[in-house]
């Protein structure tokens, strides 16, 4: 409780310093009278000194929990309702699916893949790999999203890497929220703030919905796509990192535009941006498995 212990510490150092000016006027002070301004003194330093060193750190980002992909980055992933005994799930883009990028309106689900994934360690060294037995789902329709089931559980890989998943917020994020982009391919990561939310990014023949606009710091480029975009606070992925304006082109492919509500267009040339996945967990049931049809998923369906 930082608000009570500060009004506390406040109220000893608002008394230290009455006893001190007490004992000032008082006349001519005897040796315990100084003692005693002296341990108050102390006390007081102390207890600043205590109310200085009480912050609200922010949890620390690392690698722990990304992978490399051969050509993008991604991360193991759970659901709230995963358990330990559930085959592992790797989130990272639709563009960087094995088999191409989807079409406009097109939703690949359940196809075999083989796929394997490196995976980090908390300082980016490489730990070995996990392999996926099918793409799960995958778009480029909304969002820009794909997730592979593994032929491991989360359990094996805790067991055998020492690594756990990363939680999937289930709440859209805030303007200003602190984000870290980390990217397993690279090997580096990114951090800046939630610029803004775009109602509708176009990129090329592709629609994206309520992306996440990264402040200018996050300068994010090819092999980063796929990242998992963490929420400083609270270590969860907030969103996942998958394109930018980069030669400040009007909705061309590498170059999105935002539009507005009203149908406004703004080009921001050397912006980044990333997808929300806040509500893909609806989208999941018991034993992770996808079920299109559940309550709340909003995800495209083929």
């Amino acid at each position: 409780m930082n608000r009570p212990l500060v009004g506390a510490l406040a109220t000893a150092v608002l008394s230290a310093t009455a006893l001190i000016g007490a004992t000032g006027t008082a006349g001519a002070a005897t040796t315990a009278d100084a003692a005693d301004r002296t341990a108050a003194q102390a006390a007081s330093t102390a207890q600043l000194q205590a109310v200085q060193d009480v912050r609200v750190k922010p949890k620390a980002v690392n690698f722990a929990g990304t992978v490399a992909l051969s050509n993008c980055s991604g991360s193991i992933v759970r659901m709230p309702t995963s358990t330990d005994n559930d085959p592992a799930l790797v989130m990272s883009n639709g563009h960087c699916l094995e088999s191409g990028m989807p079409d406009p309106g097109e939703v690949v689900v359940d196809q075999p893949s083989s796929r394997s994934f490196t995976v980090l360690n908390a300082s980016a060294g490489n730990l070995g790999t996990v392999r996926a037995t099918k793409v799960v789902y995958g778009t480029m329709t909304d969002t820009d999203v794909s997730f592979y089931e593994l032929s491991s559980t989360y359990a094996q890989i805790k067991q055998r890497y020492g690594i756990k998943a990363l939680d999937i917020a289930t709440s859209h994020p805030a303007k200003g929220t602190g984000i870290t982009v980390v990217s397993g391919y690279w090997k580096k990561t990114f951090s800046c703030n939630i610029d803004g939310f775009v109602p509708q990014l176009k990129e090329g023949g592709y629609l994206m919905k309520d992306s996440v606009r990264y402040t200018s710091a996050c300068k994010t480029y090819g092999g980063t796509s796929g990242s998992p975009v963490i929420d400083n606070a609270t270590g969860k992925v907030t969103a996942i990192n998958n394109t930018g304006n980069e030669d400040g082109a009007r909705c061309t492919m590498n170059n999105p535009c935002e539009i507005d509500e009203n149908g406004k267009v703004t080009v921001r040339k050397g912006i980044n941006y990333a997808q929300q996945i806040y509500t893909i967990p609806k989208c999941f049931g018991a034993g992770n498995k996808l079920d299109l049809g559940r309550a709340g998923c909003v995800l495209p369906k083929p």
